[in-house]
């Protein structure tokens, strides 16, 4: 991608004239952040942003978390108890919850934060139709009465990826799913400090006193003790790469969550740094298409843009020419995972014949209907994919009208159904955390349950019905057949259209230890 190329040619040299102003005392029990992009919704059910699921796990807490094994542990739960074949499940509180405004935790928080966030989440979708009653039997003890037995109940309530199942108060959990909640009041190890922030510049956590951690386990991931061993986290937006490189090597910011894949060389030779791949499963890049409105409406067309796509030409320009950061071939779940598989990822494979691509759209019917693509401005890695995706449907004959705005307005836009006349959109660009896409019920991409879906809105039920049928397999070959079925499947259906993995170094001074293996988390981290 020529225009990237020669933005990120000049962002080596500028780091040396960069002039960060962030600000730094000699307090070493203050961490200062750069998040991948600004905070721009604080509430973790209404949107699936990755960077409002991080600042989910700082200011709230969830029922269970997950280890270093992707294995669902208590962590607000003091535990559960499955009765009945496996239809009830009782879960009770341990002591000492409290949230931030310093009310205790009760059973009907944890039942009234359950039932919004299923109205938004895949995975709690699911649970709450195999669920007939869920009630807060007293203070401490909530239970699940259940059609059917669904032994996947705490991985359901341990998902820490996007549509985090998080506990707030009544009065707040309360608010329909399809409305923000702009008051932050959690239970987790963090506060957040309203009056401090500042869209766009700033978002700030101090330590919440009142926390208290699990008292047994290891700290791994989102499970085990939280113990946090520092006062104040303060995030700091800075969109320009090269100021923030420059804010990290003078030591004005302790740790950048993704720095451009061609500045990190230059921070791995800086003995004060250390640049890591903390999350293994990488981040998939993927094309969401609006199944609403023409002209992705039309399976045939969606299909044709499929046969466009270049992983490869994708994954260079986010990860650069490095290509151990990268891979392609890659379907619905994240190589080296169980149920990644080949099925049906030959018709993104081999090389791109621009002209057969041309006849399928033709043959599809389409007539050269605008193409409203939401362009990124202010985070790297979506911006060299909206780039190079607009080329790519330019390329096709498609009449793109390319929209660039900032992610939090992405995020806000693309929730509109209307038309893309009317403030609609046909396309987007993202990406997920491998962690989010293992498995086809945290898959929220994947989802064809038209309106209740994810933006885009799929109608999909050859792909629900196999979804439920993965779900019912009892060992783990039946579900790695019934995956590679739900591969071929969207690969007729195209609820989305997978651009390749990618792997997501992040780099942190040297003073900080403890960083856990995962997204960036904050407790058991220390500062010198």
């Amino acid at each position: 991608m020529p225009t990237r190329r020669a933005f990120i040619a000049g962002t080596a040299a500028a780091i040396a004239v960069s002039k960060p102003n962030i600000g730094r005392g000699a307090d070493k029990n203050v961490i200062k952040f750069v998040p991948q992009g600004d905070l721009a919704v604080v509430d973790p059910i209404w949107t699936t942003a990755t960077v409002t699921r991080n600042h989910a796990f700082l200011a709230y807490d969830t029922l269970f978390g997950q280890d270093e094994s992707y294995k669902a542990q208590p962590q607000m739960a003091e535990g559960a108890l499955a009765e009945a074949d496996g239809k009830s499940w009782t879960i009770k509180l341990r002591e000492g919850l409290k949230f931030h405004d310093d009310t205790p935790v009760l059973a009907r928080d944890c039942v009234a934060s359950l039932n919004r966030w299923a109205k938004r989440d895949s995975f709690g979708q699911t649970l709450m139709a195999q669920t007939d009653e869920l009630v807060a039997v007293d203070d401490k003890t909530l239970r699940f009465r259940l059609k059917k037995p669904f032994p996947l109940l705490p991985d359901a309530l341990a998902k820490m990826t996007a549509s985090v199942p998080v506990i707030m108060p009544e009065r707040l959990a309360k608010t329909e799913a399809t409305t923000q909640i702009t008051e932050v009041i959690g239970s987790g190890p963090f506060r957040f400090i309203a009056s401090e922030r500042q869209p766009g510049n700033r978002s700030v956590y101090e330590k919440f006193t009142g926390y208290v951690p699990r008292g047994d386990g290891k700290p791994g991931r989102t499970a085990g003790p939280k113990i946090v061993h520092v006062e104040r986290i303060e995030w700091h937006t800075l969109p320009d790469p090269a100021t923030a490189a420059a804010a990290l090597q003078s030591g004005e910011i302790d740790w950048v969550e993704q720095p451009l894949p061609d500045i990190l060389p230059l921070l791995a030779k800086d003995p004060k740094l250390e640049v890591a791949i903390k999350e293994t499963t990488g981040s998939i890049a993927i094309m969401r298409m609006n199944h609403l409105h023409p002209p992705f409406d039309n399976p045939a067309i969606r299909r044709a843009v499929l046969m466009a796509i270049d992983q490869a030409e994708f994954m260079e320009a986010v990860g650069g020419p490095d290509k151990t950061l990268w891979r392609t071939g890659v379907g619905l779940f994240p190589p080296g995972t169980p149920m990644a598989n080949e099925a049906g990822v030959e018709v993104l494979n081999g090389p791109r014949d621009i002209a057969k691509v041309k006849q399928a759209l033709a043959a599809a019917g389409y007539k050269g209907e605008k193409v409203v693509l939401l362009g990124v401005t202010d985070l790297a890695n979506l911006k060299a994919e909206c780039e190079v995706g607009a080329e790519m449907l330019k390329r096709i004959g498609m009449n793109v009208d390319y929209q660039v705005m900032d992610w939090g307005a992405v995020v806000t836009r693309r929730a509109n159904k209307e038309p893309p006349g009317n403030g609609g959109w046909n396309c987007f660009f993202t990406g997920w955390n491998g962690i989010d896409i293992l498995d086809p019920v945290g898959h929220i991409s994947l989802r064809g349950n038209g309106m209740a879906a994810w933006p885009g809105w799929p109608v999909a039920p050859k792909i629900e019905a196999l979804r439920e049928a993965w779900m019912e397999a009892s060992d783990l070959a039946g579900k790695q057949k019934i995956a590679a079925e739900l591969q071929k499947q969207a690969f007729e259906d195209v609820p989305y259209a997978p651009l390749g993995q990618y792997f997501q170094p992040t780099a942190f001074s040297r003073k900080l230890t403890g960083v856990l293996p995962s997204f960036p988390t904050f407790w058991n981290v220390k500062r010198a």
